[in-house]
């Protein structure tokens, strides 16, 4: 599973690809430099069950640790991961 980020100016979203399909996605939107918010989460049904949004947040949070952003997690689902995953707290 690859990870894709594509932007459109301060939005974007960061898709999981499985061999050229989109798996499921996370949409964003910058706010400054230096924040994240998540606004949408959304899993292709042939992929659900499947861990592949919760695989998104964490390339998202691997990405914030390393370019020194916060996230906000206005998707319930992104926020529900937060709330279940202490460690990843850190960029919140």
């Amino acid at each position: 599973m690859e990870i894709l980020r594509i932007a459109e100016g301060s939005k974007g979203r960061f898709a999981a690809m499985d061999n050229g399909t989109e798996a499921g996605h996370i949409t964003y939107s910058k706010a400054g430099d230096s924040l994240l918010i998540l606004d949408h989460t959304e899993v292709n049904d042939a992929y659900r069950g499947q861990g592949i949004g919760k695989v998104i947040v964490m390339h998202i949070v691997e990405l914030a640790r390393r370019d020194g952003l916060k996230i906000l997690p206005l998707c319930p689902f992104a926020k529900a991961v937060f709330d279940r995953t202490p460690d990843i707290r850190d960029v919140l």
